[in-house]
């Protein structure tokens, strides 16, 4: 694989060492821009690209000099590099999913995040959020791709979720007893304050960026209740405090309304699913400044697996079933009510590199396509707080770009089918 990161290095000293030496530009011709940032489209636009940043966003078709790279992109549409903010890179969910944790090694889950932050890349996601994972490989991955040792998206990950026991995230749950053990923080599994912020200090060891708890029950895990509230809120606190003293987010899965509320009064930074999120929650996410992320793709995804006979574990079936459905109702209000709204799909339940269907289930709940667009680019960027490098278009920014067919105004579900992808200003993609 080409080290891109080790080529702007290189050209980066150059430029000191040779003064006198012109390194080329590259110009994108874009016959329309989405720069993330505005509704409005320009056509006609020239974007210039030094080393891995772009310097200037230009009316009109710029003519290249002789050094200069032309990528010609007059009949497609230029957007910012699109960023999912749940994902589950070390995990692709099959029928086979329950069985894999005793089949799987370690370097069987590292090769299968490997290749599913290749498709992501692909399909025009150059920033993810990873929230839980299977032996902390996306920190790992996140590691590799950064050095330019591998292919995939700028990752932001949580490493190992934290779940009290029997929780959605309890690894041993539906283990039998000889195999189960006792999890305890170092597992991510919590039962006390102490626990909690042994737990949280663990991951901050172990190289995460987020903290992800799992507030509430869930719908694929081997228990029955998916909404029952799993922590205290002295629990809560203290996973948040502790998180924000070793400069890391919480972003909390949750179903049940009083999971939630716990969840958001203990300054969580994300509430994700939020299924039966009630008014009265979302009031209290709009004083708190609480992030939602709907991933609606997943909530369509196991309900139309739950019409398949043994396909899921029958204390899973009803609850996929029954959840489903709700996910886009919850946006729609969610959206109306002025919930802050940031992109997340939860693929890795759904398939990698299908993140970008969200984008019609988020206009076909109410988003136009210019809001839901920007969920994934601008509103994303300043959610991860990484606004001034990444988001938009424009001159400073880092150069992730990405292009597809046709007006994604007019049919949302070009961002299905991405035909360019640069990442950094390099080319990923064409």
């Amino acid at each position: 694989m080409f080290n891109w990161a080790r080529l702007l290095l290189i050209s980066s000293i150059c430029s000191l060492l040779l003064p006198g030496l012109v390194l080329a530009d590259t110009l994108i011709h874009a016959g329309r821009l989405i720069d993330g940032n505005q509704s409005k489209v320009r056509t006609d636009v020239t974007i210039r690209i030094s080393g891995s940043s772009i310097t200037a966003v230009e009316s009109g078709f710029t003519q290249p000099t002789d050094s200069d790279q032309l990528i010609d992109l007059r009949n497609q549409t230029v957007l910012p590099g699109l960023m999912d903010m749940h994902t589950h890179l070390s995990s692709a969910y099959s029928k086979n999913s329950y069985i894999r944790q005793f089949t799987l090694n370690p370097a069987d889950y590292a090769l299968m995040a490997a290749k599913n932050a290749r498709l992501t890349l692909m399909a025009g996601f150059t920033t993810v959020r990873d929230l839980g994972d299977a032996h902390n490989v996306s920190i790992a991955l996140r590691n590799a791709i950064n050095k330019g040792e591998h292919l995939g998206p700028r990752i932001y990950t949580a490493g190992t979720s934290l779940a009290t026991t029997g929780g959605h995230a309890d690894p041993s749950n539906g283990w039998a007893e000889h195999l189960a053990g006792n999890p305890g923080p170092k597992e991510g599994v919590i039962n006390s304050v102490a626990d909690a912020r042994k737990a949280v200090r663990q991951r901050y060891k172990e190289g995460a960026d987020w903290i992800k708890i799992t507030a509430t029950g869930g719908v694929l895990s081997l228990a029955k209740n998916g909404q029952n509230p799993q922590f205290y809120a002295d629990e809560l606190e203290a996973i948040v405090a502790t998180a924000r003293d070793y400069g890391m987010q919480v972003a909390a899965h949750a179903h049940g309304s009083e999971g939630m509320q716990r969840a958001i009064e203990a300054g969580v930074k994300s509430i994700e699913h939020g299924t039966y999120m009630t008014d009265d929650i979302m009031r209290l996410m709009k004083k708190n400044k609480t992030w939602y992320v709907p991933t609606i793709l997943a909530g369509e995804w196991v309900s139309e697996k739950s019409k398949e006979d043994g396909f899921f574990p029958e204390v899973v079936r009803p609850k996929a079933a029954a959840i489903g459905p709700l996910i886009k109702d919850t946006f729609s209000r969610a959206h109306k009510a002025g919930v802050n709204i940031v992109f997340g799909t939860d693929t890795g339940v759904s398939a990698h590199g299908d993140n970008a269907q969200e984008f019609a289930l988020m206009v076909d709940g109410g988003m136009s396509e210019a809001e839901a667009i920007q969920a994934a680019t601008s509103v994303a960027a300043s959610f991860l707080g990484i606004e001034a490098e990444l988001g938009s278009i424009e001159s400073g920014k880092l150069a992730d770009l990405i292009a597809v067919e046709g007006h994604p105004y007019e049919d949302i579900t070009t961002l299905e089918r991405v035909v360019f992808v640069m990442k950094n200003g390099a080319i990923i993609k064409q």
